[in-house]
């Protein structure tokens, strides 16, 4: 057997093939200049060995390539560089697909510019591991695939087949993946992975990619053809209403995609080399990278917060057997926790378990013996005696500071030795909470996101009498039901709930000067924002808005504005949201159809002045109005690591993920004119526009929050 290494990769030639194994340092195989210069090593090696009939791309990790090394692409803000190394990723996968057979051997995930490396070999065949994923996830970090990917794939699977994967940023499971033509086999373990690899090499002596075949015909609709036209613009269409313009990567890819079908295939990589180089190095890209992939991992990795690797829980009880507490028990179960569900009432309590078997009807990896083993982890319960020895609790009741109380004293006793005891509070201060405890120390603030089987985000508050112990035992619980912890201080409404308030009520104060609630919700979307402010104000409840605001009022000093008189007239006119029918936008059967038309007749009765209603000036504030709120939780310092305001934020509230958070979009306006933007709207509409002390001061100082 002849073999070969370097630092990328090793390489052993056995009956004619090679098997060159990505072995990168770290544990990940990312493209990046040691990959690529190691792949060109090893190519050049093989050019020089006789008898080889063709190679197998596979992988000595977990994964085969994870794709690109979005350190490196961070790092550079020169598009011609960036240029320059998208151009060496196409030589590579040129070289090998106008070269002797290759088969991609996936013994695990491949993603981006990982997936674009097989896409530039002959033929792909997956590990069939549940842990696997297969696509390209670009867009959704704001870039394109900038390998080959977007020019490849249509011509492998068809036009309108690529597109779905794309502009989705979709990562399939290998099962899926093969469904959808983006691999051509599937393998039960690793040695079959190989020798499948192996005997395809053998049986396909004179391989060549379909592209660079005589007579290649398209799959599916042909560029030009009036099937492809209609198909491009029912795309166009589609990515708008998704994106309303905010995410330009989507609409990059569209059109890099139809410009390069109608073009020769090394002029179409040229194409999309140029469009990732451009938009690889725009400020958008790089915030939401920073955001979406770094501060995201370092979050979910928990860096810099304490640690402990068993927190000693292993019975957690659920009070409240609402939508939320039956989604704490949910996954506290499918964690592997016993889990006790505690309610005042059997009603309640059979809603909360129908909810339950909903959610594990969705479970179809599981087979009917282990849902029944997972619902078997939960006892409902009225009875207080079934708490009797839980280590971790979390109330999740109506808020109101003087039942939390009285729950907090009525379940302490019950509980086992050290057990911590965690409110799911949305606002009340945790040390106000605590007050009631007998071991303020072990008192945290767990505040989850609705519905939480889905939402990622888990919200954790310490009091200045919370010990760094409950802390890391929180951390642990969240690590076990696989959620991103953000980490603050105390204080009326934590981080995430005033900076939503704010959102909201700069929606309702907008629609008391005059705007229509669906131009309110546009522009909100225009401006990147994942839902628009009303829509989101009638899901969580009107009424509940009206509760927060005089909770606000009384904690935090607010002054009330006429946005907020509006929703309180709304609620008198029981408009009080979706589940009631009627909010700001009318329903029937759950769905919206159309504002109120009974909203001119309130504002009115409010006499304010009506102000710009373009989408541009209405998308402005409602960013600004919840910057201007990130700003005054930096300066009331609940934000303890910057980091967690732009994960905050995104993942729990849905800020615009296109500017990469709320403090990333301050360093890409200019802190000065930041500053000078909310001292022109706190001077047109008052005091909640008022620039933080944190901003002035690092605006003088010509300061940045990432550089």
């Amino acid at each position: 057997m002849t073999t070969y290494d370097n630092d990328a990769l090793r390489i052993a030639i056995d009956d004619g093939i090679a098997v060159i194994t990505l072995a990168m340092d770290g544990g990940f195989n990312k493209v990046n200049r040691v990959l690529l210069e190691g792949l060109a090593g090893g190519l050049d090696w093989l050019d020089a060995q006789e008898g080889v009939r063709g190679i197998v791309l596979t992988s000595a990790h977990r994964d085969f390539c994870v794709g690109a090394d979005l350190e490196m692409v961070l790092g550079n803000d020169d598009p011609a560089l960036m240029l320059e190394a998208t151009a060496a990723l196409n030589a590579i996968t040129r070289r090998l697909e106008t070269g002797k057979p290759v088969v991609a051997a996936l013994n695990g995930s491949a993603l981006g510019g990982g997936y674009e490396l097989a896409l530039g070999c002959h033929h792909r065949i997956a590990l069939d591991t549940p842990k696997s994923q297969i696509g390209l996830p670009e867009v959704s970090l704001g870039v394109i695939p900038g390998g080959g990917g977007t020019q490849r794939l249509p011509r492998l699977v068809g036009i309108q087949a690529a597109l779905d994967v794309i502009l989705q940023a979709k990562m399939l499971r290998p099962p899926k993946a093969k469904q959808a033509g983006l691999v051509d086999a599937l393998a039960p373990d690793r040695d079959a992975l190989l020798a499948a690899a192996k005997a395809w090499v053998t049986e396909n002596p004179k391989a060549k990619q379909p592209w660079d075949t005589k007579g290649y015909r398209w799959p599916g609709a042909r560029p030009a053809s009036p099937d492809a036209r209609n198909m491009f613009l029912a795309a166009s269409a589609m990515v708008y209403k998704k994106t309303a313009g905010a995410f330009p990567a989507a609409e990059v890819a569209l059109s890099v995609v139809q410009e390069g079908s109608a073009v020769i295939f090394e002029r179409s990589l040229e194409i999309e080399a140029r469009a990732f180089a451009k938009l690889a190095t725009s400020p958008q890209a790089r915030a939401m990278i920073r955001t979406l992939f770094f501060h995201k991992t370092a979050a979910d990795k928990q860096k810099g917060l304490p640690h402990v690797e068993d927190p000693g829980f292993r019975k957690v009880a659920v009070l409240g057997a609402g939508m939320m507490g039956a989604g704490l028990a949910f996954v506290s179960a499918k964690a592997g926790y016993d889990v006790v569900l505690k309610d005042i009432s059997t009603e309640a309590l059979d809603r909360g378990m129908a909810h339950i078997d909903a959610e594990l009807a969705r479970l179809k990896h599981l087979d009917a013996d282990a849902r029944a083993a997972l619902r078997a982890r939960i006892t409902p319960t009225v009875e207080l005696e079934g708490l009797r020895g839980t280590d971790l609790v979390i109330e999740a009741v109506f808020e109101d500071l003087a039942l939390k109380h009285r729950v907090i004293r009525e379940v302490e006793p019950m509980l086992a030795e050290n057990a911590v005891f965690a409110s799911n509070t949305s606002a009340l201060p945790i040390a106000d909470l605590a007050t009631a405890s007998a071991h303020p120390d072990r008192f945290i603030g767990l505040h989850f996101f609705s519905p939480v089987e889905k939402m990622p985000l888990l919200e954790i508050i310490t009091s200045a009498g919370t010990d760094d112990h409950t802390l890391a035992r929180s951390l642990a619980y969240c690590r076990a039901i696989k959620k991103t912890p953000i980490v603050v201080n105390d204080g009326y409404g934590f981080y995430t709930t005033r900076v939503f308030s704010a959102y909201i009520l700069e929606g309702a104060q907008l629609v008391a000067e005059g705007h229509d609630p669906v131009l309110v919700d546009w522009a909100a979307r225009v401006a990147g924002m994942v839902v628009g402010p009303l829509q989101v104000f009638d899901e969580v409840t009107l009424t509940l808005g009206v509760h927060a605001m005089a909770e606000a009022e009384k904690y935090l000093g607010v002054a009330s504005i006429p946005g907020a008189e509006l929703v309180k007239r709304m609620v008198a006119a029981d408009r009080k949201g979706k589940a009631h029918g009627a909010g700001f936008y009318d329903y029937a059967s759950g769905r919206r159809k159309g504002s109120w038309d009974g909203l001119d007749g309130v504002r009115a009765d409010l006499g304010v002045a009506a102000t710009d209603g373009s989408v541009e000036a209405l998308g402005e504030r409602l960013i600004l109005a919840q910057v201007a709120e990130v700003g005054r939780a930096l300066d009331a310092g609940i934000i303890r690591n910057w980091r967690d305001a732009e994960v905050g934020a995104i993942f729990g509230i849905g800020f615009a993920p296109n500017t990469g958070g709320p403090l990333s979009y301050a360093d890409q306006r200019g802190l000065p004119e930041l500053v000078a933007a909310l001292r022109r709207l706190e001077a047109a509409h008052g005091e909640r526009y008022a620039p933080a002390r944190t901003f002035v001061e690092m605006a003088e100082k010509g300061e940045t929050f990432f550089g």
